[in-house]
This record gives structure tokens, sequence and C-alpha cells, in this order.
């Protein structure tokens, strides 16, 4: 629309001369209508945090009572961090909730890169732990030793994973316990922090359980050289980076073991499909986890990496 018209439009609906307004999102930021008390969203899985945030403040600018609806397409599976950020919206609807917005979305995206551009990142690399990490790498660089860089994988799977505001609801002890499970490194790390949690905030709910299991199973995929564990439907897909990370015969005793249930499938980027044995989110992901234990432990046996 040219400007004009937009200006327009705009003080058109402010003055009531209609009553709904179709638009872009270009009313998130500047806009104060006191008679708007309804907004209904579309496709809200695409937005970020902040931008739904904006958005919701366009309506209950008055004494009104207000309605913010955040919808997607039917039968839609969200990813992993539109879910996040959807369950977020809809949990922080109290006045003043701007900062609780904000830490969750440091929580999905993380901090960003200190040293370069990037303006999101991972849990793990947050501060102290990001600058430990840095001066190892430097140290180990100066030591002429040979960096070995990670793999960085991708988990997409229809699971809920998270910290309930009802299990942790003090925002920087949640960080703080997001941060110690990215930072998961082995199977003894995976026991350590389940223990402290129980210890101090009680019976663990299965949406944490299911945080665990998947931090623990990133930390074995990427030493393994995969860089996707996705679910489409009832299939599993695990991906590796290169065809260097996972040897033929490896690749061949796995398919054994499943039984029929595996199907591995050579390429510059090999990638075996799996049928789980159980739809059941805990099921799922211990299958998936003794898969890559293999995986991992015929790595380790053929010198693979």
């Amino acid at each position: 629309m040219d400007e004009k018209v937009l200006e327009d439009t705009m003080l058109d609906f402010y003055n009531g001369e209609y009553d709904v307004l179709v638009c872009t999102t270009i009313i998130e930021a500047g806009l104060d209508i006191p008679n708007v008390n309804t907004i209904i969203i579309s496709d809200a899985d695409k937005m970020g945090l902040s931008q739904l945030y904006q958005l919701r403040g366009r309506v209950g600018r008055s004494n009104r009572l207000a309605y913010a609806y955040f919808t997607y397409q039917k039968d839609k599976v969200l990813n992993e961090v539109a879910e996040k950020r959807l369950q977020a919206i809809k949990e922080f609807t109290e006045f003043g909730s701007g900062f609780k917005i904000a830490m969750r979305d440091l929580e999905i995206r993380g901090t960003g890169n200190l040293l370069g551009k990037e303006q999101h990142g991972h849990m793990e690399a947050i501060g102290y732990d990001l600058f430990i990490k840095l001066l190892e790498e430097t140290l180990q660089e100066l030591k002429g030793e040979t960096l070995v860089k990670q793999v960085d994988t991708s988990i997409e799977l229809q699971i809920n994973a998270f910290i309930p505001e009802t299990y942790i609801s003090d925002e920087n002890q949640k960080i703080e316990m997001y941060k110690k499970i990215a930072s998961i490194s082995s199977q003894q790390d995976l026991f350590d922090i389940e223990e402290e949690i129980e210890d101090r905030f009680g019976d663990i709910p299965t949406v944490v359980r299911n945080l665990l299991a998947v931090a623990y199973i990133k930390q074995l995929a990427q030493r393994c050289g995969i860089s996707s564990i996705s679910q489409r439907n009832n299939k599993i897909s695990i991906k590796f980076k290169s065809d260097k990370y996972i040897m033929p015969q490896a690749a061949i005793q796995i398919a054994g073991d499943y039984k029929g249930r595996i199907l591995f499938t050579a390429s510059e980027q090999p990638y075996f499909t799996l049928k789980p044995a159980e739809e059941k989110t805990e099921e799922l992901l211990k299958e998936i986890s003794e898969i890559i234990e293999k995986i991992s432990s015929l790595h380790i046996a053929g010198n693979a990496i």
C-alpha cells in the first residue's frame, strides 16, 4: 500500500469507521488503539517470541477485556523451537511479563556469539561456559594440537521436552538447569544431573525426563558425526554429516540387530531409517539412545572417527 493510503486506513480504523483490520505484522509496534479488544494471528508458529509478544500488546490497552488468538495450520507438526515460543506466550500473560518473555527467548535461542556477528546460539554457550570453551580451543591451537570439531546435531522429534513453570518457577534457576542439562557429556553426567534435579525440585515430570534423554542423545550423536535426528509420521531418520562417519560393516551390523526395522541408505550423507517398536515417548527415546550408543561403540572399535 502507498504510505498515504496506509496512513488514512489506520486513521479510519482508529476513528472507528470500521471494526476489523486485516494487516501484516507492520502493526506490532508504535500503535495505541484503546478500542481494539481482539487480535487473531495467523501462522503464529513462524514468528519470533518477541514479535508475538509485541503483537499481543496491541490489545488490552484500556479497561476492556482483551483476547489474543495465536493460530497455526490444522494438523501441522510444530518444530521444537516454535512449540516453545507458543508455550511461552501462552504461559506469560500477566502485566509486566516482558522480562520473563526475554529470559525465555534467551533459553530458546541462546545468547549468540560474543566474538562474532551471530545473534543466536546454544544454551551451553552462555557466559562463563563459552569463555572456557574458547580458551580451551585457543590453548589447543597454541600447542599445535588438532582441534576436533563436533558436528552440530539438530533433533526434531514429536515429543514434549522442557522445564514447565509448575516444576521450576524461578527463571534464574530454570536457566541454570537448562545450562546443566545442555552440558551433559556422558551417561554419568546424565545420572548426576537427574539426581540433582530430583533432590532440589522433587519428582521429575515426564517432560523434564524427556529433555534429559534428548540432551544425552544429542551429545552421543555429535560424537558420532550425526547431523540430524528427525521424526516424520511413524519413522525416525538418523542422518550423518558425511559418509566418513559410518563404516559399511557397522551399518550392516546395526541393521541386522533390529530385524528389518532399520533401513540404511548409503550416500554422501548416509542415514538410517528406523520404524520404532513402540510409539510411547519414553520407549522411543530409549530405543534411539540404544541405537546411537551402538553406533558410538562401533565407531570406537573400528576407529571410524
